[in-house]
């Protein structure tokens, strides 16, 4: 039987057994392959790296979308980018105060695949009339746009590659003009216990750019190695502080049925492992 060998760290990764190959193709951006195992479902991975599975999207997707939208509290306009599985559109528009979300990808390749192949994880969001798709590269659309957001939620690769820019100071400056006073920013940021200098490099990117940024985690089986990490960055630092009644009337209110996320995770995921503390102190 096929395998297909995660090729993230050169000293140590998964494998899946290929039951099927589904599409494999190489873009005028990466290389994408999607295919089928039995323990995962469909399987999507670029340059190698494996992005996303039908059997354990949901953890990576509500937590990515539901911490800063409830923790918020009035969220009305969301801007993603990245995202071309459609699964964090999905999760932001099932929350009926959102108006209108943009979404932009670098890539139209990766969405009409995961449209064909994955659909369960946009789930129709991509003929949503309150989104709207642009294909562009996420640099560019926050150096241009004029519009202000919310919410906005990066959910790119890791930095190699195309995602690489996704993680520069010009983005994040570009991120905090586009995010209304009071907004919340949030990013993929690695497997902490692996990639621990994309923790520390984050927080000094971010750090002169908003007044407070924070760290939560969340266990994704197949994002190997321990926790994943996730950037958070705010000039609202009591958003962090949200108690778990006021979260739990947000989350009772939304009309939510997670199947990850709950209000006690979204209180405890702030509460990181010592070696990610200790790091981040070390800085200052």
């Amino acid at each position: 039987m096929k395998q297909y060998s995660e090729s993230l760290y050169p000293t140590w990764g998964q494998q899946f057994a290929v039951d099927e190959v589904l599409f494999e193709h190489q873009t005028d951006h990466q290389h994408l392959v999607i295919f089928k195992n039995q323990q995962w479902g469909t399987v999507m991975a670029l340059d190698g790296v494996i992005q996303t599975t039908e059997k354990d999207e949901f953890v990576y997707h509500e937590m990515m979308t539901h911490v800063p939208i409830l923790a918020h509290g009035s969220v009305q306009k969301v801007l993603i980018i990245g995202g071309g599985d459609g699964g964090i559109l999905r999760e932001v528009l099932r929350h009926k105060t959102v108006e209108r979300v943009v979404q932009v990808e670098i890539d139209q390749a990766v969405i009409d695949m995961c449209v064909q192949y994955l659909p369960g994880h946009s789930d129709g969001a991509f003929t949503d009339p309150r989104a709207e798709v642009i294909i562009k590269d996420g640099v560019e659309f926050v150096a241009d746009c004029e519009e202000q957001f919310d919410v906005i939620i990066s959910d790119s690769t890791d930095p190699i590659g195309p995602g690489e820019v996704l993680f520069t100071s010009a983005f994040y400056q570009g991120v905090k003009r586009c995010l209304k006073p009071g907004g919340v920013f949030v990013a993929q940021n690695g497997v902490s216990f692996m990639q621990l200098d994309e923790v520390t490099t984050t927080y000094q990117r971010l750090s002169p750019e908003f007044d407070q940024v924070a760290f939560y985690a969340a266990a994704v089986p197949t994002y190997v190695g321990g926790v994943m990490t996730f950037a958070w960055a705010t000039d609202n630092p009591d958003l962090t502080k949200m108690n778990r009644q006021t979260i739990t009337q947000r989350y009772q209110a939304s009309g939510l049925q997670c199947r990850y996320y709950q209000p006690e995770l979204h209180i405890g995921a702030f509460a990181l492992p010592r070696y990610i503390v200790q790091a981040i102190e070390d800085l200052n």
